[in-house]
């Protein structure tokens, strides 16, 4: 399968002073088939990217990256694309990855394929604060969905055809990640993790979730859990 049979969608929400780097290291690799959602960002971002190619859908307001993603998803039904990439847009993401991650849905080994920084051994060095929460999130996605990822909120995913039809995304914040598991639960998608390398600087580590955005998460998540 070409790679212009892949779409990667980026939802982005004032990345000004790194979406250019992001979008030229996918460009490096082969993956022209970009789809840009800006989430409602401030910075000028459409002139900033006026001149690299890709397609740019964007938010009059701010609604959360789960919303994004969803744009990006229904954009790609009216596509011929085969196969659908999240990546985030603040270089915390490696596009070279994107190879591993696709390979199982080329085999025909799976529906979804979820990018972890833990089966890497040695290859990432996540911060302990950010392993804590997210091996919590791990947990919590257990006890209410059943599913035991080694990576909860990994934002570097791949869906076939298949999965791209079948996936919506309700959740608007950031409680989309623990949302993945009913959907992929729901619609009985064959999925596997591969490992991913993960970036970690000083400017993705600022923009990374907070410990307050990690307990709002949680509560979203309860009330998915037990009132919808």
């Amino acid at each position: 399968m070409p790679n212009s049979d892949v779409i990667i969608i980026i939802p982005v929400f004032n990345e000004a002073s790194v979406i250019r780097k992001v979008i030229g290291e996918l460009l490096e690799q082969g993956f022209s088939g970009i789809v840009i959602v800006d989430d409602g960002s401030s910075d000028n971002l459409r002139e900033i990217i006026s001149d690299l190619p890709g397609t740019y859908l964007r938010h009059k307001i701010n609604l959360g990256q789960g919303a994004a993603l969803q744009t990006g998803i229904e954009y790609s039904k009216s596509t011929t694309a085969e196969i659908v990439v999240t990546f985030d847009a603040d270089g915390q993401h490696c596009a070279e990855s994107i190879h591993d991650l696709i390979k199982p849905i080329l085999q025909g080994h799976a529906d979804v394929v979820l990018g972890s920084r833990f089966l890497n051994e040695g290859g990432n060095e996540v911060p302990t604060s950010r392993i804590v929460l997210l091996q919590v999130a791990r947990f919590v996605n257990f006890l209410l969905f059943g599913y035991l990822f080694t990576d909860a909120h990994n934002g570097l995913r791949a869906f076939n055809r298949k999965a791209i039809e079948l996936i919506k995304i309700t959740e608007n914040r950031m409680a989309h990640a623990s949302e993945f598991p009913v959907l992929l639960k729901q619609n009985k998608l064959r999925v596997v993790e591969v490992p991913v390398k993960i970036r970690y600087d000083q400017y993705s580590k600022r923009k990374g979730q907070s410990g307050f955005d990690s307990v709002r998460v949680f509560f979203d998540l309860v009330l998915h859990k037990f009132f919808k």
